[in-house]
């Protein structure tokens, strides 16, 4: 029987809490996501469990809304970063020669300018829209998960059984889906716990810096955003939000290093 350690179950039952709350997030808010309550950062009560924002709105609906934006946001950000990274990665180490320079020279372009200006210089031309956010952190994010796929493609296309596949006439899908991808999963996996994490706080920061999602849509940057006046008279409304992106960190963190211990590592492969 599979022992899942404490440590790695308690970030896997705060992982799920918060993919339910964002999946549920209409059944269990007890007010709308814009709907003014109250008045301006009254403190927690019976009726505001973690009080109200700055305008009045309770936060505790603000959270629970706002964790289902950053959530989605990351994951299909995430999800687009290694669809395009990794398969761009593995046909560069199966192609080699000049295709692999181009897309490595490319990518090195790419990451030469850091994401946060090349992001903030994007959407100061574009409408910030949720889709116009995805493609832009996924496009972005996928160079990282490019050199990270090419990098072990390129040890898994020198080994034996590739080279046998080779030589019985298989296909560059064949030997990208069925022969590195399932050796490439073990590092691939470690990285996409990182990944997702890095999307969840490059939301944040542009929505933070008023690039991100916009009203009156929430997520958890534009809540720090919204109460960080209220800091200096010891009003807490910034700081849950800071509590949520930092427990969501920390519980993604313990699931991926678990599931990493658990898969295979490259040492072999298929014969």
């Amino acid at each position: 029987m599979m022992r899942v350690p404490i440590a790695a179950g308690l970030g896997l039952v705060i992982t799920v809490a918060f993919f339910l709350a964002a999946i549920f997030a209409p059944l269990i808010a007890p007010y709308g996501m814009a709907e003014v309550v109250g008045d301006v950062w009254e403190p927690a009560s019976d009726k505001f469990l973690l009080g109200t924002d700055n305008i009045g709105r309770d936060l505790l609906t603000r959270l629970i809304y706002g964790g289902r934006t950053t959530i989605f946001i990351a994951a299909a950000a995430t999800l687009l970063s290694f669809l395009t990274g990794s398969i761009l990665g593995f046909l560069a180490a199966v192609l080699g020669g000049w295709a692999d320079q181009a897309l490595s020279r490319f990518v090195d372009l790419m990451m030469a300018i850091p994401s946060l200006i090349f992001a903030l210089v994007v959407l100061s031309v574009m409408p910030v829209t949720v889709g116009v956010l995805i493609l832009v952190m996924g496009f972005l994010d996928s160079t990282r998960v490019f050199r990270l796929s090419r990098a072990v493609a390129v040890d898994i296309t020198v080994m034996d059984f590739v080279e046998a596949a080779q030589l019985r006439g298989e296909g560059r899908n064949w030997i990208i889906f069925r022969e590195i991808l399932p050796n490439a999963l073990s590092p691939l996996v470690s990285e996409l716990g990182l990944r997702f994490i890095f999307m969840v706080l490059f939301i944040s920061t542009l929505s933070f810096l008023g690039l991100g999602v916009q009203p009156p849509l929430a997520d958890w940057g534009g809540i720090v955003k919204e109460n960080k006046e209220g800091i200096v008279y010891g009003i807490p409304a910034a700081l849950y939000p800071a509590v949520a992106i930092a427990a969501l960190s920390i519980s993604v963190n313990l699931v991926a290093d678990w599931v990493l211990n658990r898969t295979t590592s490259l040492k072999g492969g298929r014969g």
